[in-house]
């Protein structure tokens, strides 16, 4: 278990930032290492993510100190996406096999939870999303075919996109936290576009499954003075409330988001048009 801690950066400061500063305080560089769990806490509500990727050994969820916690799920909640091969995920001696960008919910209260690879070959790759709870809900898997799908965008605007809501509040019940995985279409680059922010809700996206050789420019900030971060093929990015948080690859890629807030509504957003933006 490695972790590391950012804390909040207000907008007036964050336009302050040059690109080394920008990348320290908000992209996520090394969400996987084999045989390891990594996890970045951050201040902005307290939000976790994570990579675990079991390879030679089974990895156990053990809690981090900035817990102060006698294990992980202590008064936390947990969302699961495998983005590599066949895993196992055990919960409190319970058996769940996440194939492929399946997703698995792991409620307050569980005491143990360990990942391992089907096939150390091909192993699996958990990422990993952590927020606190104040409510017990129940362990629940929800595969590609189960998720809530919305087609967006078209071909002509270069954003056509299937959106999956994975671990949401009309697929599973959650206290706050909200995940779900965007894929877009081929020939299409552009994602969240047009932009929203949302103030009640901060974000967190990862990107994968972009090619090898290209990349993912994600655009933060206000609106009214956006910034930019160059990103790579499984690097996450944290979202602050007033950040706008939208990307353009240089090819086709998908990336999962996850949520964290008061608000549970996924359409509560604060929109604005494409030519708003400077």
């Amino acid at each position: 278990m490695k972790y590391e801690s950012r804390y909040s950066v207000h907008p007036a400061d964050a336009k302050k930032y040059d690109t080394k500063e920008l990348r320290e305080h908000f992209l996520i560089e090394k969400v996987f290492e084999e045989d390891e769990i990594n996890f970045t806490y951050s201040h902005e509500d307290r939000y976790i993510v994570g990579g675990a990727k079991p390879v030679n050994t089974t990895l156990e969820l053990q809690p981090i100190d900035p817990l102060k916690a006698d294990y992980f799920l202590e008064r936390r909640e947990l969302g699961i996406i495998n983005v590599g091969g066949q895993g196992i995920v055990m919960v409190d001696g319970d058996v769940h096999t996440l194939n492929f960008k399946e997703a698995l919910y792991v409620g307050r209260g569980v005491k143990d939870v360990s990942f391992k690879s089907v096939d150390p070959a091909q192993p699996a790759s958990f990422y990993l999303n952590s927020t606190p709870a104040h409510k017990t809900y129940p362990t629940k898997k929800v595969t590609r075919e189960e998720a809530d799908k919305v087609v967006l965008g078209s071909p002509e605007t270069s954003n056509h996109r299937v959106i999956n809501k994975l671990l949401v509040n009309s697929v599973v019940e959650t206290c706050q936290l909200q995940m779900g995985m965007t894929e877009l279409k081929s020939g299409s680059v552009w994602n969240t576009m047009p932009g929203h922010v949302h103030d009640r809700r901060m974000e967190v996206y990862f990107y994968f499954e972009v090619p090898e050789e290209q990349a993912v420019c994600h655009f933060m900030g206000q609106k009214e003075e956006s910034r930019h971060i160059w990103m790579h093929n499984e690097q996450a990015v944290i979202s602050p409330v007033w950040s706008m948080h939208s990307g353009a690859g240089t090819s086709n890629y998908t990336f999962i988001w996850g949520m964290a807030g008061e608000n549970l509504d996924y359409d509560d957003m604060d929109k604005f048009a494409i030519t708003e933006l400077k």
